[in-house]
C-alpha cells in the first residue's frame, strides 16, 4: 500500500491533479462496468453500411462501388503499381513471406516464425498457446496474465497485407487479394464489435485500419474484389474508427505513442472514406491531436518524449505517412510540424550506423513497426531515413538498396530517378567530436570510426529503462557494448519487463537497486535526473542523482582515446560502505578471459581488447553468459525472443570507488602504477592519470 501512495505522489507531481483524477477515474468505470455501457456490443447486422454513411451516399454495394471510385480521394497509389525494370531490392523475398502466410506461418514481431494457421486462430497468444475468451467484452480482458496480450494482437495488426500485396505486384498472383479478403471476412467473423482482445486497444486498431486500406486500393482491381466485399471492408472501418475515436481522451492520457498513432488512426479514415458521417470530425480532430501531440512530445533537440529508438522509429512512420497523404489530397500539416519532424530526423540519422542501419536499442523495445513495406531486418533503421529524407528534402540519404523499396510504395517510380545520396557528406561532417541531445538525455562521442552513445536525462516524461550513464560502444562498425533490450513485457517471475532494469545496463548499480522506485512493470517512481558536467571533442562527463537515497554520488567520465581506443571511468562517493557492481554487457562473440586480471579478448573482426579495474583496494570479477536462473547475460533485439551476451562485472565493497574499463583491439595492453594508467596502443605508451 505504501509503495502505491509513493507511486500516487510521484505521478501528481509530474502530470497534476486533472491527469491522476480521469486515470482514476477511467480506471472506476472499467471496473463498475460503466465502460461497457459507453462502449455496449452489438452485431455486424445491427449496424450495416448505412448506418454509418452520410444520407446521400448510397450503401447498395454496387452503388457505393460506383459512387466511391468517382469520389474516393487520392491514396499513395490508386491501384497496384508496376514495379520498376531493376528494382534495387528482392521481390522474391515478399513471395517467400506471402507463400508462408497461405501456408499458416506468420512472423510475430517482424521475426520470429509461429505456426498459426491460414487463417490464424485470432484469439490465441502462441508462445504459451492461451486463448482469450472473445465473448467477453474488451474492458473485461486483462493485458497480462498467464498470456502476453501483444502475441494476441500481432496478428490482428494485419502486417501480412504488405507482404501480399508486394507480392502480387511482382506475381500477380490472384492467391493473394483473395488471401486479403478471406483474413478480414474471417477476422470480422471472429472479432464481433466490442467484444474479445483485439477491440481492447485503439492503438492496434488505428494499425489494423491502416492495412485494410493498403489491401483496399492495392487489390481494387484484382478478380476477388467485389462490390459486397468493398462495402463490407468500408463498414468494418467504419465501425473501427468510431471505437477509436470515442476513446481517444484515453489514448491522449497514455502520454505516449497513443495519441499519435489513433489521432492518425481517425485522420486516415476521415480523408480516405469522406463518406461516412462523421468524416470531416475524423479528419479535423485527428489533424488538430497529431499537430498537438507533435508539438508536445517531440523535443526541441528532436529526440522523442517517450525515450525509446524503436518507439521513436514507431512515431515518425506515423508522421511520414500522415504528411504524404495530406500533401496529395491538398491538406498539407503546418510548418511548424514539418520542422519538429525534420529536427526528430536529424536526431535519428546521428545515431545510425550506415553500414548495417542499426542502432542502439536504447528504452522499450516491443518489436511495433509501422506499415513494413521493405524486406529489411526490423534492426534495419535505413528504410525510416531513407523515407523521411525524400519526405522533407526531395533526395535520397542512403545509394540505392533494399531500403528503398518504402519510396516505391509511397511515391512510385518518379522516386527511383533520384539517384543523390548524402550519407558521406554527413558522415565526414560529424565524424569527430560530440554531438548532444539533452531533451532526449542522449549524447554521442565519436572517435574516428567509433562512437560511444550515453545515457543521461533529466527525464521531463515518464523513462522506460532505468539506465542513467549507460554507454553503447560501437567500434569499427561493430556494437561492442551493447543494451540489453526488452524481451518480454509479460514474461512472468524475472521476465516481467525484467530488462527495464539497472542491473542489466552498462552502469554501476549500488546495493543492487535501481537508480529509480520501480512501482509497476511499466512505472518508475522518484526520477533519477542526469546532468552534464563536461564535455569536449574527446571527453564526456556527467552524474545522476538516482542512488542520492543511500549517500551515494556517481560519476562517469567517457574518454574517446586516439586510434577508436576508449576508456571510461566510474567514481562513486559514499558516506558508507556499498556493494558497487559496475557492469558491461558485450557482443556475444568467441572470447577468451583471464580472470586474475579482469580482462577478455573478443574473436571479432577486429579482434577487440577489454580490461576493467578498480584504481584502489579489492574487486571481484565475474563473466557469465546467458544465466538460465537471472536476467544476467541477455539481450534482445527482436521482441519476445533473447540471445545471450557476454556480462563482465566487477564488484567491491567500499565507500568511495573508482572504476576504469578500457576499450582496444588485439595487442594493447593496460597496466596500472599509483594513480595511473600505463597503455600500450599500436606500440606506444601512453600514462593517463586517474584520480578520485
Amino acid at each position: 500500500m505504501l509503495n502505491k501512495l509513493r507511486a500516487l505522489f510521484s505521478l501528481y507531481k509530474r502530470f497534476g491533479l486533472r491527469w491522476l483524477l480521469f486515470r482514476a477515474g477511467y480506471a472506476l468505470r472499467m471496473r463498475l462496468g460503466i465502460l461497457r455501457l459507453q462502449f455496449p456490443v452489438y452485431e455486424w447486422d445491427e449496424r450495416p453500411l448505412k448506418f454509418w454513411l452520410r444520407p446521400e451516399v448510397p450503401s447498395e454495394p454496387e452503388s457505393y462501388l460506383a459512387w466511391r471510385n468517382q469520389h474516393a480521394p487520392k491514396f499513395f497509389f490508386d491501384r497496384i503499381p508496376p514495379l520498376p525494370d531493376a528494382p534495387s531490392w528482392n521481390p522474391q523475398l515478399a513471395v517467400d513471406e506471402a507463400e508462408k502466410i497461405l501456408a499458416g506461418e506468420l512472423r510475430y514481431f517482424e521475426r520470429a516464425p509461429y505456426p498459426i494457421g491460414f487463417p490464424p486462430d485470432w484469439l490465441l497468444d502462441p508462445r504459451t498457446g492461451i486463448r482469450v475468451d472473445a465473448r467477453r467484452h474488451w474492458s473485461q480482458i486483462p493485458d497480462y496474465g498467464a498470456y502476453d496480450i501483444k502475441f494476441i494482437w500481432e496478428a490482428s495488426r494485419f502486417n501480412q497485407v504488405y507482404a501480399l500485396m508486394r507480392a502480387y505486384a511482382f506475381k500477380k498472383d490472384e492467391r493473394y487479394p483473395e488471401a486479403f479478403w478471406t483474413l478480414v471476412e474471417d477476422w470480422a467473423r471472429m472479432n464481433p464489435p466490442q467484444r474479445g482482445p483485439n477491440w481492447k486497444c485503439g492503438q492496434e486498431t488505428s494499425l489494423r485500419l491502416l492495412a485494410w486500406t493498403f489491401g483496399l486500393f492495392a487489390f481494387r482491381d484484382a478478380e476477388s474484389t467485389t462490390a459486397a466485399r468493398t462495402a463490407r471492408l468500408t463498414q468494418l472501418i467504419a465501425a473501427q474508427a468510431d471505437r477509436v475515436h470515442r476513446n481517444l481522451d484515453f489514448a491522449a492520457s497514455t502520454r505516449g505513442n497513443h495519441a499519435m498513432s489513433e489521432s492518425f488512426g481517425i485522420w486516415l479514415a476521415g480523408t480516405l472514406f469522406p463518406e461516412l458521417k462523421r468524416a470531416e470530425t475524423y479528419r479535423a480532430l485527428g489533424r488538430a491531436v497529431l499537430e498537438r501531440e507533435a508539438a508536445a512530445h517531440i523535443f526541441p533537440d528532436g529526440a522523442y518524449s517517450m525515450y525509446s529508438l524503436n518507439y521513436h522509429r514507431f512515431i515518425l512512420h506515423v508522421y511520414f505517412l500522415a504528411m504524404r497523404l495530406g500533401e496529395l489530397n491538398g491538406d498539407r500539416f503546418s510548418d511548424a510540424l514539418y520542422q519538429s519532424i525534420s529536427r526528430s530526423l536529424d536526431f535519428f540519422y546521428q545515431l545510425i550506423e550506415p553500414a548495417s542501419g542499426e542502432m542502439p536499442v536504447f528504452g522499450s523495445n516491443d518489436g511495433a513497426l509501422v506499415c513494413p513495406l521493405d524486406s529489411c531486418d526490423f534492426t534495419d533503421y535505413r528504410p525510416t531515413l531513407q523515407m523521411g529524407w525524400y519526405l522533407l528534402h526531395g533526395k535520397r540519404l542512403f545509394d540505392s538498396g533494399a531500403w528503398d523499396e518504402s519510396l516505391f510504395w509511397l511515391w512510385g517510380q518518379s522516386s527511383h530517378v533520384v539517384t543523390t545520396s548524402v550519407v558521406q557528406e554527413r558522415l565526414k561532417s560529424s565524424l569527430h567530436g560530440q554531438d548532444n541531445f539533452p531533451d532526449g538525455g542522449v549524447h554521442i562521442l565519436r572517435g574516428e570510426s567509433s562512437a560511444a552513445f550515453i545515457r543521461c536525462a533529466d527525464y521531463r516524461e515518464r523513462p522506460s529503462h532505468a539506465d542513467q550513464l549507460h554507454v553503447d560502444l560501437w567500434m569499427r562498425g561493430q556494437n561492442v557494448a551493447v543494451d540489453a533490450g526488452t524481451f518480454l513485457y509479460n514474461g512472468g517471475g524475472l521476465w516481467q519487463n525484467g530488462l527495464a532494469r539497472t542491473s542489466v545496463h552498462n552502469t554501476v548499480t549500488v546495493d543492487g537497486a535501481d537508480q529509480m522506485l520501480r512501482f509497476s512493470r511499466f512505472t518508475w517512481g522518484e526520477w533519477s535526473r542526469g546532468r552534464v558536467l563536461k564535455q569536449t571533442e574527446r571527453e564526456w562527463q556527467g552524474e545522476h542523482d538516482g542512488y542520492a537515497r543511500f549517500g551515494v554520488k556517481h560519476v562517469r567520465s567517457v574518454i574517446s582515446l586516439e586510434a577508436d581506443r576508449w576508456l571510461i571511468v566510474d567514481r562513486l562517493r559514499g558516506d558508507r560502505p556499498h556493494r558497487f557492481s559496475l557492469q558491461w554487457l558485450l557482443n556475444d562473440f568467441p572470447y577468451s578471459v583471464t580472470p586474475e586480471t579482469s580482462e577478455i579478448r573478443l574473436k571479432s573482426q577486429p579482434e577487440i581488447y577489454t580490461r576493467m579495474g578498480l584504481l584502489a583496494g579489492d574487486a571481484q570479477f565475474s563473466l557469465v553468459r546467458g544465466d538460465e536462473n537471472s536476467t544476467r547475460g541477455w539481450r534482445s533485439r527482436y521482441y519476445g525472443q533473447k540471445e545471450p551476451a557476454l556480462s563482465l562485472m566487477l564488484e567491491t565493497e567500499r565507500t568511495d570507488a573508482v572504476f576504469w574499463t578500457f576499450f582496444g583491439f588485439g595487442g594493447d595492453k593496460v597496466s596500472t602504477a599509483g594513480q595511473n594508467l600505463e597503455l600500450v596502443v599500436a606500440g606506444r605508451s601512453i600514462e593517463i592519470p586517474i584520480t578520485m
